[in-house]
């Protein structure tokens, strides 16, 4: 009779050191996947999926109270230069783009290349409230259209680039002291007006630029004559929201 017993014995056998490798193998495999999700998780906070596990954790990106003495460094530029600038973008580039914008603005701007800021004349269109729905959960929304003189002898007229100027805070008062017809003039100092997304809009059967713009000035705020009020970085967004706040 074939003895087999001895051969089952070598096959089903492995040396302690097999399994010891293998251990170390998973461990790593392990190790090496939390890392790259923890980057992930913690390098792209603008992911609403992100965001709420951040939120979970404690660990939500907090904002930098900026004056206008420390504000960063930034281009401020016109409607016209921003047309030029982002008018052109195809979808996929703006897609790209509002992210990282999105990630620069929740990380307080450590990219100053991709820091600009909205300087010009803008008559405000639209006016609401922000709440628990919006991105950002508490403040209000001016939706404004930049008026440009095509000379110093002519009247500004409407121009193809439309903001939405997103203001956090927490005064109740401040939606009742804006109206539609009210003029905007926004100058890099004092408002620090930063881009954080470009889409585009429709206004009055033309295509026109939709920039979402929040000051990163803190304190008191002066947006027009009489109409001071204060502003202070929000404490959370709501990014599952999205932008722009006009849907």
């Amino acid at each position: 009779m074939r003895n087999t017993k001895g051969l089952e014995d070598v096959v089903l056998s492995r040396p302690a050191y097999f399994w010891w490798f293998l251990a170390n193998v998973l461990a790593a495999c392990f190790a090496l996947i939390s890392w790259a999700l923890c980057l992930y998780v913690f390098g792209n906070p603008e992911v609403p999926r992100n965001y709420g596990l951040l939120k979970k954790l404690g660990r939500l990106p907090e904002h930098k109270r900026y004056t206008v003495l420390d504000a960063p460094n930034g281009d401020s530029l016109s409607p016209n230069e921003l047309y030029g600038k982002y008018f052109g973008l195809d979808q996929e580039k703006r897609d790209k783009l509002n992210a990282h914008l999105l990630r620069n603005y929740m990380a307080n701007f450590v990219k100053k290349p991709l820091l600009t800021y909205v300087k010009g004349d803008f008559q405000v269109m639209d006016v609401k409230k922000l709440d628990a729905n919006s991105f950002l959960t508490q403040g209000i929304a001016l939706r404004a259209q930049a008026m440009v003189k095509a000379d110093d002898f002519t009247e500004a007229v409407g121009f193809p680039v439309v903001i939405d100027c997103l203001l956090p805070t927490s005064d109740s008062d401040a939606l009742q002291r804006f109206s539609r017809g009210d003029l905007l003039e926004l100058h890099k100092n004092p408002h620090c007006a930063a881009v954080i997304h470009v889409s585009k809009i429709v206004v009055e059967d033309e295509p026109a630029l939709l920039l979402t713009v929040v000051p990163i000035a803190y304190g008191s705020y002066r947006i027009a004559k009489e109409k001071a009020f204060p502003i202070e970085p929000p404490s959370a967004l709501n990014p599952a929201a999205g932008l722009p706040v006009w849907k």
